[in-house]
Formats: structure tokens, C-alpha cells, sequence
């Protein structure tokens, strides 16, 4: 039976993630390798930044990034003043390998990427956010079936990204 897992990005296996991709028609993130080294900046800041392949079975499908009450790019940064923010799990990056997307893996991985947030790794929180692009289609879909709400007040048309929370 196939199983779908998370693994704690290390100096051992960070490459089975840098060569995943997500279809050219759906470019909406950063690739997997700019990711990492993001991460490596903003933890050895001090703030909680966790990477994980997802795999099936012993093969990488995927990759996600989930930040804790971690700084955006600028202190003027609008989403610093909504509600959802501030000591809250955000996943930063979630992308499932083209060749393995429309299978259920990207459910059977957020599921568990929400495990790990509701284990309070950091500290608990009430909610975790992420954001997509509005032409996202297929990841509005997927987020809006798990319980995720948009928050249309949040919305930043320069980013062209929807916020969505869900309280855990």
C-alpha cells in the first residue's frame, strides 16, 4: 500500500526536493532550493521555520514549508495588521511534484502538515494561514474543502494573493 510522509528536510536529503515542479501552467511559487535557503535565513534569525519532503513511500513527491509568528519582508508589510498573523502557523510553501498531483496526495500531505502544526511545535496557536493566487484553481478547491476561509479583506492586489485562515 502506498503511504504518504512527511521528512524533516536535512543536509542528507535536501536534495530529493530541489528538482520537484509543479506544472509550468501553475509557476505560482518560489522553486523548492530558493525555499531552503529562505528558510536558513529566517531560522538562523531566531524564528521557527520547518521544511519537510513529502514522500511516497521512499520517493520525494513534494515539499512544504511552515513558518511560526515569523517576519515578512519589510516592517510596513500589510499583513502584519490582520488578526490571523500574528502567533499563528503559516505554510509558507506547499507544492506536490506535476508528475504526482490529481492523485490525493496533496490532501493526504496537508492533512498531515496539519498534524504537525496542531502538535504545537513552536507554541500553540488558533490558527493557521497560507495564500494562493485567486487562478489557483485547484489549490482554492483543495484549501476551501479542508475548512480554510478566505479573508477578501486581506487581499493584496499588488501580491494578487488571497489569504485564507483556518482555526484549529
Amino acid at each position: 500500500m502506498s503511504q504518504v510522509h512527511l521528512e524533516k528536510i536535512t543536509p542528507m536529503n535536501w536534495h530529493d526536493v530541489e528538482d520537484l515542479h509543479v506544472g509550468k501552467d501553475q509557476n505560482f511559487l518560489a522553486d523548492n532550493v530558493s525555499s531552503l535557503a529562505l528558510a536558513g535565513v529566517i531560522r538562523e534569525a531566531g524564528f521557527h521555520v520547518y521544511t519537510f519532503g513529502v514522500y511516497l513511500n521512499e520517493e520525494p513527491i513534494g515539499f512544504a514549508m511552515i513558518g511560526y509568528d515569523i517576519p515578512f519582508d519589510d516592517e510596513n508589510d500589510e499583513y502584519e495588521k490582520y488578526w490571523f498573523t500574528r502567533s499563528s502557523y503559516f505554510i509558507w510553501r506547499f507544492m506536490i511534484d506535476e508528475r504526482y498531483q490529481k492523485q490525493g496526495y496533496g490532501r493526504q500531505a496537508l492533512g498531515l502538515i496539519l498534524d504537525f502544526i496542531r502538535s504545537a511545535p513552536a507554541r500553540q496557536a488558533k490558527y493557521v494561514w497560507l495564500c494562493y493566487g485567486l487562478d489557483n484553481v485547484v489549490a482554492r478547491k483543495l484549501y476551501a474543502s479542508i475548512g480554510f476561509k478566505e479573508v477578501p479583506e486581506a487581499y493584496l492586489e499588488e501580491d494578487e494573493e488571497m489569504p485564507a485562515v483556518l482555526e484549529l
